[in-house]
């Protein structure tokens, strides 16, 4: 299995640290516009690869170098700052993702190829990539809420003191300030979070969910004003994604595609199932009347920013 990352920044480096770990690839290949930096994280991964795995590592400053890839992470483009939001990078990164795509393309079967997307904002970036690519969207997939679900399941295992692995909780939408929690689909060990909160004596008040959901949309904020940046979190999906592709796991995971028809595609955020195709199937999961009006802003959100570009 080859893997070829485009942008080894901060996140880059990080989703390449975290892919190694994996153990699953004998290959990956790092390409940045800036070749000094992309040797220098190609060389320093090939060291710690010595205390693990025994993968390929290698850094190419021109798109033939990629030639041979199954999957295709892209994580170039600006990463926010404080006090940014992630449409606040959309123009920047629009460009960025319309320079990669292509040149990805020419170097690469298309028959089989897999894109990831990282890039912010994530699901903009999934349509243009898939529009670019011309790849039938079961194969364009962005990391999604993957993340915004682990910092839910996080929170509230902290909350319910059991373990995240006890949590089935979705955040659906946008990978952004308008996500929706599927709150009437969360439950703990296989009861309804409501009766594993009275069996618990766990209080779960409207205004303990707000304070959830507060928490699980600027944690991103929080992280970057704390130390500049977000790469562990993001670079953990990514790999969590990836074993889930090369084992053909079709284990569900809270990806962005592009779905719908018509004036409807857009690319958000429901659960789907994951395998060596990419997404096999999106599941629709039941929703309160509230939850799926959320759903639906969030997705007009991310149409009206797709229209920007």
């Amino acid at each position: 299995m080859k893997i070829s990352i485009i942008g080894v920044g901060t996140v880059g480096s990080a989703v390449a640290t975290a892919v190694k770990n994996t153990g699953l690839v004998h290959e990956i290949v790092l390409f940045d516009r800036d070749g000094v930096r992309a040797r220098a994280a190609a060389e320093d991964l090939g060291h710690a690869a010595a205390f693990g795995f025994d993968v390929k590592i290698s850094a190419v400053s021109n798109y033939r170098g990629i030639r041979g890839s199954d999957i295709v992470i892209i994580s170039a483009g600006a990463n926010q700052k404080p006090g940014q939001t992630r449409t606040d990078l959309l123009q920047n990164n629009a460009e960025v993702v319309r320079d990669i795509v292509p040149r990805v393309m020419a170097n690469v079967d298309p028959k089989h190829v897999i894109l990831i997307l990282v890039t912010n904002p994530l699901d903009v970036m999934v349509m243009l990539a898939q529009s670019l690519s011309k790849l039938p969207p079961s194969r364009v997939i962005g990391t999604g809420t993957m993340l915004d679900t682990a910092r839910l399941r996080t929170i509230l295992s902290r909350g319910l003191d059991v373990s995240p692995q006890s949590i089935q909780s979705y955040v659906l939408g946008e990978h952004g300030d308008s996500s929706v929690i599927d709150w009437s689909g969360v439950t703990v060990g296989g009861l309804q979070l409501d009766d594993f909160c009275h069996q618990a004596k766990i209080p779960m008040t409207d205004a303990t969910r707000e304070t959830i959901e507060y928490r699980v949309r600027n944690a991103a904020y929080e992280i970057i004003r704390g130390r500049g940046a977000t790469w562990d979190g993001i670079g953990a999906a990514v790999s969590d994604l990836l074993r889930c592709i090369i084992n053909d796991e079709h284990r569900i995971l809270t990806v962005s595609v592009v779905g719908g028809t018509g004036a409807h595609t857009v690319a958000a955020s429901l659960p789907r199932v994951i395998g060596s195709d990419g997404v096999i199937m999106t599941l629709n999961p039941k929703m309160s009347s509230a939850e799926s009006a959320g759903l639906r802003r969030s997705c007009k959100i991310i149409q009206k920013n797709f229209s920007k570009i």
